[in-house]
C-alpha cells in the first residue's frame, strides 16, 4: 500500500526515476548514481552532457534494453524491471520512438521497409499510421519527405547505400511512425549540417507535439538548446561517480 501514491504519480509522468545506480559489471565503479528524474508527459526535455558522460546508457536504460543495478525507472507508470524481456520488448515497440546513436537500421532493407518497421512489429503503432495516412506507406512517405528524403526512387533504395546524413534521418522517421508516446533520441543530429539539423529539431517538435508525445533529447550541442520545454545537465542529475 505504501508505493501506491508513487505509482499514481509516476502515471503522469512519461519518465520517472528514483534511486538510480548502474554499473555494467559488479566489480566496476558506477556509470550513474541518479536520485531522482522526472520527465513529464508532453514535455520536451533537452538533456546535455558531453561525450563519456553516460547519456547513452541512461537512453538504453529509459527504453529497458538494458535494466537498472538498483533503484526504479517507470515509463508512464510501468516500472520496466516488473517486465520480462519480451514484455519489455513489446513495450517499447508500442509507446517509444527511439532514434540510436549508431542509427541500427537494418541495411539489407529498403528506406520505406525501414522506416515502417516499428508498424510490423507494434499493431498500435500500425493503427495510428493508418489513421494518420491511410496506409502505413503514406505516413512514411509523409515522415521521410518532411526530412528531405523524398528524391525519386530513394524510399527504393538499400539503406546501406545512402550518406550518414540521411540514414539519421531515416531513423527519425522510424522512431516518429505511428504516434508514440515518447520519443528517445541519442545525438540524432550529430551527421547533419546546421540548416538540417535546425529542420530536424522542429520536425521533431511538431511530430511530438501533435501527437501529444514526450520527447527526451540528448546532446552535447548546446546550440539546440532553446528550442525545448526544458534543459537539465546530467552533471546535475547524476551525483558524484562511487568507486565500485
Amino acid at each position: 500500500m505504501t508505493d501506491a501514491p508513487a505509482i499514481e504519480a509516476d502515471a503522469l509522468s512519461a519518465i520517472a526515476i528514483n534511486g538510480l545506480r548502474f554499473r555494467w559489471r559488479s566489480n566496476r565503479p558506477w556509470v550513474l548514481d541518479i536520485p531522482a528524474f522526472t520527465v513529464a508527459a508532453g514535455e520536451r526535455l533537452f538533456l546535455a552532457g558531453p561525450s563519456g558522460s553516460g547519456k547513452s546508457t541512461l537512453l538504453t536504460l529509459i527504453a529497458g534494453i538494458h535494466q537498472v543495478t538498483v533503484g526504479r525507472i517507470a515509463v508512464f507508470g510501468v516500472d520496466l524491471a516488473s517486465l520480462s524481456g519480451p514484455a519489455r520488448d513489446r513495450f517499447r515497440a508500442d509507446r517509444l520512438g527511439v532514434i540510436f546513436q549508431m542509427f541500427n537500421l537494418l541495411p539489407y532493407l529498403s528506406v520505406l521497409e525501414n522506416a515502417t518497421l516499428p508498424c510490423r512489429f507494434s499493431t498500435a503503432r500500425r493503427t495510428h499510421a493508418i489513421a494518420a495516412a491511410g496506409s502505413i506507406h503514406a505516413e512514411a512517405r509523409r515522415l521521410l519527405a518532411h526530412l528531405g528524403l523524398n528524391e525519386p526512387g530513394l524510399e527504393r533504395r538499400a539503406v546501406a547505400e545512402l550518406s550518414v546524413g540521411q540514414q539519421q534521418r531515416v531513423a527519425a522517421a522510424r522512431a516518429l511512425i505511428g504516434r508514440p508516446d515518447l520519443i528517445v533520441a541519442d545525438e540524432p543530429t550529430s551527421a547533419l549540417d546546421t540548416d538540417r539539423r535546425l529542420d530536424f529539431v522542429e520536425l521533431l517538435r511538431r511530430e511530438c507535439e501533435s501527437a501529444g508525445a514526450a520527447l527526451l533529447f540528448v546532446s552535447h550541442d548546446r546550440s539546440l538548446a532553446g528550442h525545448f520545454d526544458r534543459v537539465v545537465e546530467l552533471s546535475t542529475l547524476n551525483a558524484t561517480p562511487l568507486a565500485g
